[in-house]
């Protein structure tokens, strides 16, 4: 049996951070959508105008690939393919 739809970690922290902190213009709360088949579109934002997000989210390599000189220095350390056009468009990053 296939879900109805999935939401991975970093897409459930975006929109619940984006539902908690951002507001539109005229200062109503925004809404977050999640979509419900696979379109390239994770969530989706909407006041009076839309925007969507593809949500990119790693899992934290720093103990297990992470060199030990720069542990002390670093946070997170994920591991992604980077598109500079589709960064340009809507990419969100979360560590």
């Amino acid at each position: 049996m296939r879900p109805l739809f999935t939401i991975h970690a970093g897409e459930y922290l975006v929109g619940f951070h984006i539902e908690l902190h951002l507001r539109a213009p005229n200062g109503d709360k925004v809404n977050v959508w999640v979509s419900s088949k696979e379109t390239g579109t994770d969530l989706l934002v909407t006041d009076q105008k839309m925007t969507s997000l593809q949500v990119k989210f790693s899992k934290d390599f720093l103990l297990t690939h992470g060199r030990p000189e720069y542990r002390d220095k670093l946070f997170s350390c994920g591991w992604w393919t980077l598109n500079r056009e589709k960064i340009r468009e809507s990419w969100v990053f979360v560590l």
